[in-house]
C-alpha cells in the first residue's frame, strides 16, 4: 500500500496570488484618538470607519497585517451560527434569536454592497451554498429550515432529495441536503489587500509586527505600551480573535483558539471539476465537526478545511484526516496531489457566538466562531460606530455581555483534543443512528 503524497506547501494557497506584503515602519503616534489592537478584517473595518468620520486611528499588529485567520479561512460568506434558533432562545430569548438570525442575512449584504461600492479586487462570486444531510431523518428536518428559511427571511432556499444529489455535488456519500443562494465565496486574502489599501487611503495609519504589551487606564483615556514604546489613546478597541494573547488577560481567559486546516488539490482537469462540483457552490457538512469545501475562485482546485485537533508544531496526521476527508467524498481522487496545507486560529467562546462588549472601558470586537468573513466587517464596523457614541448605527444583536470566562483557561487550551475528539464521537452516534 503506497503512502499518500501530502501537501508541497505549508503556507496558504491564497497567499500564492496575493501574499503578505511588509508595510514600511511608521513613526510611533504620541497620541491617538482611537487604537487599534489587531489589523484583521475586524480592525481595518472598524478603522476604515473611525478615520472617515476624521478620527486619528491607528491599528497594532503582532505579525503582518492579515497573517492570522483573515488570509487563512476558507473565503465562505456564510455568517453561520453555529447554536440554532432554539438554543439561542432558550440562552438569551426568542426576540434575541430571532435578532441574531436576521441579522446574518443583514450582515451579507453589507459585505456584498461593501465589496462592490468600494470596488474591491477579491474573486467574490455569489454561488450558493450546499449543506449536507447524513441521514434521512436530518434531512426531512433541514428541508423544513430551508422552507422555513424562505419564508421567514425570503432567501432563496430549497431542499435537494438524495435522487438530486448529483446535480449540485459529484458525490453519493450524503443523502440528500439544502441550497441557499444567499452565500458565496471570495478570496480571503485578496479582501484583506483590498481592505487594506482602503483602510491606508482612509487616513488609518498600521503599525506591522507591533505587538501591544499592556492597555493600562490613564486618566480619562489609555496607556498603551506596544514594543515600540508607549501611545496615549483616548480609546482603545480590541480585535484580536484566535490571536489574543496575554496583553488582554480579560479576553484571553474568554477566547480559545482552536486551529482550522485546510488542504488544498493540485489542478484538476475540466470534466472532473464539473463532474464534482457541477455547480461550484459552496459546500458544508451539518456535524458537529464536519468538513467545509469549495472550489478555487478559478474553479481548478477543490480546498476542503475542518477543524486540527492539533495544538503545537505541523503535525502529518491532521493533514492525512483532511485527505481521508476528500477521498471519502470523492474516491477518484485518490492519487490526486496536495499542493498546499496549512492551518491558521479561529476564536470560540461558551456562548459560540460573536460579540461587541465593554469592559473597563476597552471595547471588545471579537469571538468570531469560524464565521469571520461576514462576521468579522460587520463587527468591527459596529464597533465603530459604538466607540463614536452612534446608537443607531451601533444598534446590533451582538452588542450585549461578555462570554463567560472558562475555569481553569489562562490561554493555552489543553483540553481542546479531547473535546473535538467528543465531537467526532457524537458525529459517529448521530450517523449511525439516522442511517440504520
Amino acid at each position: 500500500m503506497h503512502e499518500p503524497r501530502l501537501a508541497e506547501k505549508d503556507t496558504p494557497y491564497w497567499w500564492e496570488a496575493s501574499p503578505l506584503k511588509p508595510l514600511p515602519q511608521q513613526p510611533l503616534p504620541r497620541k491617538l484618538d482611537v487604537l487599534i489592537v489587531g489589523a484583521g478584517y475586524a480592525g481595518l473595518s472598524a478603522g476604515l470607519v473611525l478615520a472617515r468620520e476624521g478620527r486619528s486611528v491607528a491599528a497594532f499588529d503582532a505579525m503582518d497585517p492579515g497573517e492570522g485567520a483573515s488570509t487563512r479561512n476558507g473565503g465562505i460568506t456564510s455568517a453561520s451560527i453555529r447554536p440554532d434558533y432554539a438554543t439561542i432562545s432558550w440562552r438569551f430569548g426568542a426576540d434575541k434569536a430571532l435578532a441574531i438570525e436576521a441579522e446574518g442575512k443583514l450582515a451579507r449584504e453589507f459585505l456584498y454592497d461593501f465589496i462592490r461600492t468600494e470596488r474591491l479586487e477579491c474573486d467574490f462570486q455569489l454561488v450558493g451554498q450546499f449543506k449536507s444531510a447524513f441521514g434521512y431523518e436530518q434531512y426531512e428536518t433541514m428541508a423544513r429550515s430551508a422552507d422555513a428559511l424562505a419564508k421567514k427571511l425570503r432567501i432563496e432556499s430549497h431542499a435537494v432529495p438524495y435522487a438530486e444529489q448529483r446535480n449540485y455535488i459529484g458525490t453519493d456519500f450524503y443523502r440528500g441536503g439544502t441550497v441557499r443562494m444567499d452565500i458565496g465565496g471570495l478570496h480571503p486574502a485578496k479582501f484583506h489587500a483590498e481592505l487594506l489599501r482602503v483602510a491606508l487611503a482612509s487616513g488609518m495609519v498600521v503599525h506591522a509586527r507591533t505587538p501591544v504589551i499592556s492597555i493600562e487606564r490613564d486618566g480619562s483615556g489609555f496607556r498603551v505600551v506596544t514594543s515600540a514604546g508607549s501611545v496615549q489613546a483616548r480609546q482603545v478597541l480590541v480585535c484580536t480573535n484566535g490571536y489574543t494573547d496575554g496583553a488582554v488577560p480579560f479576553l484571553r481567559r474568554r477566547l480559545v483558539p482552536v486551529r482550522s486546516r485546510i488542504i488544498a488539490t493540485e489542478e484538476l482537469a475540466p470534466e472532473v471539476m464539473a463532474r464534482l462540483m457541477p455547480k461550484r457552490l459552496m459546500m458544508t457538512e451539518n456535524r458537529q465537526v464536519g468538513f467545509y469545501y469549495r472550489p478555487s475562485p478559478d474553479g481548478k482546485r477543490i480546498l476542503l478545511g475542518g477543524r486540527d485537533s492539533s495544538r503545537v508544531g505541523n503535525p502529518a496526521a491532521p493533514k492525512l484526516l483532511l485527505r481521508k476527508g476528500l477521498m471519502n467524498l470523492f474516491p477518484e481522487l485518490e492519487k490526486v496531489r496536495l499542493s498546499h496545507s496549512w492551518f491558521g486560529n479561529v476564536a470560540m467562546n461558551r456562548d459560540m457566538l460573536p460579540r461587541i462588549f465593554e469592559k473597563d472601558g476597552v471595547v471588545y470586537a471579537t469571538g468570531f466562531c469560524g464565521s469571520g468573513v461576514v462576521w468579522a466587517p460587520w463587527i468591527g464596523m459596529h464597533a465603530a460606530h459604538k466607540l463614536m457614541g452612534h446608537d443607531e448605527a451601533a444598534r446590533t444583536a451582538f452588542d450585549f455581555r461578555p462570554p463567560a470566562s472558562i475555569p481553569l483557561y489562562r490561554g493555552d487550551p489543553w483540553f481542546m483534543p479531547a473535546i473535538i475528539w467528543g465531537y467526532r464521537m457524537q458525529d459517529r452516534f448521530a450517523q449511525w443512528r439516522d442511517r440504520r
